[in-house]
């Protein structure tokens, strides 16, 4: 079983209710630098596991109108700014065998803040070639491959293209955690959005789960 590497918090749950043992799961915070910062705390468990895959999972939002919430997306690469970085293409096509006719391989993009408006995010997948929008997976990769470990990414998808959702960057402290007031002030300042958000999240948490109980059932 590879190792799994998954944001914290609902998402790690989520994950976790999914399998019958959760010890090779590790929950990462929010965002991509914290998200290092973390993983070098924890590299003697990781480098003891060094021959075994990573899987990279969680949710992420839709760039493009075909990727509609609760779809189940396989990354073949993930790009920032200028960068782009290739996932491993054996692990990810045994995962696609696995999964055919579950999943769409797609392009993702790594944004350092929440991508809320529906406009940025049409214009983010027209100018990045990219499907779908995370905020930790492209420095988790590199991070990854730099220590020659072998990393897929699958990821659902909770929010559309064609609607806004609430700005919650001001939300995620630098250590990646988020901040219950300014969350719930972002949630009231535009409730349409907030409601739309709940409930993608709810049914792109529900098929994270039901994913993961499938990649790795026995």
């Amino acid at each position: 079983m590879p190792i799994i590497i998954v944001p914290q918090g609902a998402e790690y749950k989520a994950v976790c209710r999914g399998l019958t043992s959760k010890e090779n799961v590790i929950a990462i915070p929010v965002g991509g630098q914290a998200a290092i910062r973390y993983l070098r705390t924890c590299q003697d468990k990781l480098w003891n596991d060094r021959q075994k895959k990573v899987l990279m999972m969680g949710l992420c939002g839709s760039l493009r109108d075909r990727f509609q919430v609760g779809d189940i997306v396989l990354y073949s690469e993930c790009i920032y700014e200028t960068k782009v970085q290739q996932c491993d293409r054996s692990f990810t096509a045994e995962l696609y065998a696995h999964l055919q006719g579950k999943v769409c391989l797609v392009k993702g993009l790594t944004s350092d803040r929440v991508v809320c408006s529906a406009k940025e995010k049409l214009h983010l997948g027209k100018i990045s070639g990219a499907d779908v929008v995370d905020m930790e997976g492209f420095a988790s990769l590199e991070f990854f491959q730099q220590a020659g470990v072998k990393v897929a990414m699958l990821r659902v998808v909770s929010d559309d293209s064609q609607h806004d959702i609430p700005d919650l960057t001001s939300a995620i402290s630098p250590d990646g955690s988020l901040q219950p007031l300014p969350l719930a002030m972002s949630m009231i300042r535009q409730p349409i959005a907030a409601t739309r958000l709940i409930k993608g999240s709810l049914r792109g948490l529900k098929v994270l789960e039901e994913v993961t109980a499938f990649v790795f059932a026995r």
